[in-house]
């Protein structure tokens, strides 16, 4: 006997964050079918949580799907890849025109673009939507970034805005764009977290190795911090895990765990996908890089054997713990910058109308890189004129000018004592490439042109030209070969 159409949204895929989204919605008032490929986690999370809201146990696809209401949503939380394209393949003959299917993990944006254009020929809405905020955030209000048709935003969007984290009564979720927009801009979300914490690391370890302040002291040095212009979720639990003492040795925390980061894949197809645009996302790569060196202890085993160092004895003041603020804060907002950026940059080439301030708006709240900064950075979104980098927003010129000083005395300090601070650095280094008069990449084209043949432009007239470095040094006009 058929299941009588009640629900109105079916979630696929039981683990913690999809059984977190689907309490959300039964929370928010929504009817929720459920469904996983073992059973036994679809009743285990009845009997838990049942009470929270509407439910309906069903047992198969097309249980679940027989229990919607038009058009049909049925959200998948299963693992990105192979996994998703399974559940797709196993609800496209069971659904109708017009239906839905939402893929809420952190697919691949060119996974998402593919398989929206493959399902719209089956007259079937596909949407990645990018969901942050971690297990917490899934369960209590996450930020969510939807792509997809417009069309199926109108049918989905009331319920993931009614579920999403809220901010000045404003929800922290928008439309972003078509096909895998939404899964993109996720995925520089977390490029930009990779960036984040890897400056809070580098200030952590200025403070530790350059100052000699320990982790209960720095505890109370980033709560202060997370006061000012620095506010944000990650400055404020990283006071809470500064503070922990492990319980096992009575060490601080920090100095028990093993210091090798591990990734997702989220930051790394970041930096290819930056590297694809032609986008200077160097602080977010150095992040990542700093992770895989983190990871390659065999060989910094070693290294502590047979490299030397050469460090100096520098002193540092009382004004350090200062400069490391504003160097934390000047490396900070360049991760958002280049992320941004990188936005702009993906708009053009997949033809997407990203709006940097609703997608500014969107990261205020639920999500990990929540910050006080995204105020400004929503403001100067929102302005008439709109910056052409986020750099340039005066408000953002004055704060940078401020903290300069500061932000190249720290990476200076930094290089004399030998301690490591590849996004502090390159950062500094991004900032300076910008506004200088004049780099070297003339030579570099130069170089290219001689080896290569590869032309130049002047910059006293127009064309393209070569130099016969081969014969006599004369320069001849480039034949447009295309």
């Amino acid at each position: 006997m058929e299941v009588a159409m009640a629900a109105q949204i079916g979630v696929t895929g039981l683990a913690v964050m999809g059984a977190n989204l689907a309490r959300n919605l039964a929370r928010n008032g929504f009817t929720v079918a459920l469904h996983n490929r073992h059973v036994d986690k679809t009743d285990a999370l009845l009997e838990r949580y049942g009470s929270e809201g509407n439910f309906v146990r069903t047992e198969s696809l097309q249980e679940l799907v027989d229990s919607l209401e038009k058009p049909r949503r049925v959200l998948i939380m299963v693992k990105a890849g192979d996994p998703v394209d399974s559940v797709i393949n196993a609800l496209e003959p069971l659904l109708e025109k017009g239906d839905i299917i939402i893929d809420a993990g952190n697919s691949n944006f060119q996974d998402t673009r593919r398989r929206e254009a493959a399902l719209a020929k089956k007259d079937l809405h596909f949407v990645g939507i990018g969901v942050s905020g971690g297990e917490e955030g899934a369960l209590n209000g996450p930020s969510i970034m939807p792509g997809g048709s417009k069309e199926s935003y109108e049918a989905l969007g009331p319920l993931l805005e009614k579920i999403s984290a809220h901010v000045d009564g404003q929800p922290c979720c928008a439309w972003i764009g078509t096909d895998g927009a939404g899964h993109f801009v996720k995925m520089v979300h977390n490029g930009i977290e990779y960036a984040d914490m890897q400056v809070i690391g580098e200030a952590y370890d200025l403070l530790r190795q350059g100052a000699g302040i320990e982790p209960a002291e720095q505890a109370k040095i980033f709560e202060e911090w997370n006061k000012g212009t620095l506010s944000s979720f990650l400055i404020e639990i990283t006071a809470e895990v500064l503070a922990h003492t492990d319980a096992k040795t009575g060490k601080p925390f920090v100095d028990v765990v093993v210091d090798a980061a591990g990734q997702k894949g989220t930051g790394r197809w970041t930096v290819m996908s930056a590297l694809e645009l032609g986008s200077p996302t160097s602080g977010i790569a150095e992040s990542v890089f700093a992770r895989g060196l983190s990871s390659q202890r065999a060989q910094r085993s070693e290294a502590q054997n047979v490299l030397g160092g050469g460090e100096v004895e520098v002193s540092v003041g009382d004004d350090f713990v200062e400069d490391v603020r504003k160097a934390l804060f000047a490396s900070k907002l360049v991760s958002y910058a280049q992320g941004l950026d990188m936005l702009t940059g993906a708009a053009k080439e997949y033809n997407w109308d990203l709006k940097l301030d609703e997608i500014a708006s969107l990261w205020r709240g639920g999500c990990i890189i929540r910050a006080e900064l995204l105020k400004d950075i929503t403001k100067a979104y929102s302005a008439e004129e709109k910056p052409a980098n986020l750099l340039f927003a005066p408000v953002f010129v004055e704060a940078m000018t401020e903290v300069l000083p500061a932000w190249r005395r720290v990476v200076a300090t930094a290089v004399q004592l030998g301690i490591p601070v590849p996004v502090f650095s390159s950062s500094l280094a991004y900032y300076d490439g910008l506004r200088r008069k004049r780099l070297p990449a003339a030579l570099t084209q130069g170089l290219r042109d001689l080896f290569g043949a590869h032309t130049y432009n002047r910059v006293d007239g127009e064309g393209t030209f070569h130099t016969l470095w081969g014969e006599d040094k004369s320069e001849v006009e480039a034949v447009d070969t295309h």
